[in-house]
């Protein structure tokens, strides 16, 4: 990598998210180039100051593909044999994993997915702090590096995102019931209420903020989800049918004059949702953990995947030193109520762990 006041980014895709992507990285001193389709987004946003200009140099250090799933795998591996530079990061922001780390098998892939959008659209809906406290998911594999991990973890938490880590196939799985089906939901819910409008106008009038929270979704680029839908066929299908036998029972209930049902749904419902994560950690409330590592194909993911199976978030790593011959050190940061429980993990994994004092 090159020294922070020389980065430079390529974003291919100038929609919301890729904007959102360059104007971050853009107000932490990147200089930021980018493409897409539409010529004249492209000067809009060299107009706009998103970017510099739309030229792919050579010395790049991070590129990021953001257009929709179904061309991400091609356009990185374009992106990737354009360039020689062994340190140089490509990753994406496509709503599905598998398929894509599946076909791009360079070492200097990183697949990637930020759990973050807005009810605007394109270039114009675009902001610096999109990603300020969202989720961004990576997806490191056997042939995933340390050096590369780490990289690309910090640039994501310099521009305000929580990294977590997850096999692509894991992330296909959860993100179905987490992102997808919710989207599938708001349309369904939003369409038929202006179906049901059409009749009774004044439905929409009282659409209070509950509707308003749920089917706020529903406004977003339709564009970018049929492709995401069908490369994560399989998951959404598989959860949607858990979803409609929880419809099926709350139905019956109420057909059966089933209250005690009702309410158990509704409380279990409002105990998961006080417990979602969402509170920021300060330094004091962190706790560092040195992790022994050997130079071999695997390794960063195994660690990486242990924390996502415990919920553990990891704030901050890097390399303490260079990960060659015998093999280096990882340093982590966690919550430090975690901590122990991490240590313990991967020292069941065989890893060498102590706390940073």
């Amino acid at each position: 990598m090159t020294s922070p006041n020389s980065r430079h980014a390529h974003v291919v895709g100038l929609g919301l998210i890729g904007a959102s992507v360059a104007l971050a990285l853009k107000e932490h001193g990147w200089s930021v180039t980018g493409v897409d389709s539409d010529r004249a987004t492209v000067d809009s946003a060299i107009d706009g100051g998103v970017i510099i200009g739309a030229q792919l140099v050579p010395e790049v250090d991070l590129v990021v593909i953001a257009t929709p799933a179904g061309v991400v795998a091609r356009l990185a591996s374009e992106a990737l044999a354009q360039l020689a530079n062994p340190q140089v990061i490509v990753t994406d922001v496509a709503g599905v994993k598998g398929s894509i780390v599946a076909q791009v098998p360079d070492e200097r892939f990183l697949g990637g997915h930020p759990m973050a959008g807005s009810e605007l659209r394109g270039l114009s809906g675009a902001r610096a702090d999109l990603f300020h406290g969202a989720t961004w998911v990576l997806t490191p594999t056997d042939r995933t590096s340390p050096a590369t991990y780490s990289a690309l973890h910090g640039i994501l938490r310099e521009i305000g995102a929580n990294v977590v880590a997850v096999s692509a196939d894991d992330h296909d799985r959860l993100v179905a019931i987490a992102s997808h089906v919710p989207h599938l939901l708001a349309g369904s819910l939003m369409n038929e209420a202006s179906q049901v409008a059409e009749q009774d106008a004044v439905l929409l009038q009282l659409a209070a903020g509950g509707f308003r929270d749920m089917t706020r979704i529903a406004a977003g680029d339709p564009g970018i989800w049929p492709d995401i839908l069908f490369e994560n066929r399989d998951a959404v299908v598989q959860s949607l049918g858990a979803l409609e036998g929880r419809l099926k029972t709350l139905r019956e209930a109420l057909l059966d004059d089933g209250r005690d049902v009702i309410l158990d749904s509704l409380l279990s419902a409002a105990s998961a949702r006080r417990q979602l994560p969402g509170r920021a950690l300060s330094s004091e409330d962190l706790a560092y953990l040195r992790v022994r590592v050997s130079d071999e194909p695997g390794v960063l993911a195994r660690v990486t995947r242990s924390a996502s199976d415990l919920a553990v978030n990891i704030y901050d790593i890097e390399i303490a030193h260079g990960i060659e011959g015998i093999g280096g050190t990882l340093l982590l940061a966690v919550d430090a109520n975690q901590s122990q429980m991490f240590a313990a993990a991967l020292a069941a994994l065989g890893f060498q762990v102590a706390h940073e004092q």
